[in-house]
């Protein structure tokens, strides 16, 4: 169904709410209740001379009868690598929060911690992950979910020789810091 053969369903909703039948709005309108009948039920092309003056009588506006168009769910952003991570985003840029799946590549060592604001969320999908914590190291295998303020000095990095994969998801701040090149 698209817009336009929504306005009928959305025009006979309205009058409805609103307790009026097809009689009361037509004259109201200062229009037939064939005229308003038809407009409900599709079978007549609704125009600006007709709507006008069903919407002033109804208190709604000519929006509220055309749906708003849904915009393409999928998320199109590129994938980037930084540091030797593969980021992948998984949500527009204009999320309230930002999700990505991470790969760490292989690493013998832990990189060194580093503190700022946030706060983040991750789940690893496979592999297994090193996240230095304050004083703690420890090692998240798949399956497990860690959450954690990045203002505690932290690391994360994929323990043994395969890389692993995480689900990371980060507030404003925090998502700033792991996932944006800083400028030359």
């Amino acid at each position: 169904m698209t817009g336009l053969d929504q306005i009928g369903p959305r025009l006979r909703a309205a009058r409805r709410e609103r307790g009026l039948t097809l009689d009361e709005l037509a004259e109201r309108a200062g229009m037939s209740t064939s005229t308003l009948s038809r407009l409900e039920s599709g079978k007549r092309q609704a125009s600006l001379e007709l709507l006008v003056p069903l919407t002033r009588q109804l208190g709604i506006r000519i929006d509220d009868l055309v749906p708003a168009e849904q915009p393409d769910p999928r998320v199109r952003r590129p994938t980037t690598t930084r540091h030797g991570h593969v980021v992948a985003p998984l949500t527009r840029e204009s999320s309230p929060v930002q999700t990505y799946k991470v790969t760490f590549p292989p690493s013998d060592a832990a990189p060194t911690p580093r503190v700022h604001d946030g706060f983040e969320w991750f789940f690893v999908l496979s592999g297994r992950i090193r996240l230095v914590l304050g004083d703690q190291e420890l090692t998240l295998s798949r399956g497990e979910a860690a959450e954690f303020d990045t203002r505690v000095p932290h690391s994360i990095s994929a323990v043994g020789t395969r890389p692993a994969e995480v689900i990371s998801i980060f507030n404003a701040a925090g998502e700033r810091m792991h996932t944006l090149t800083p400028p030359s």
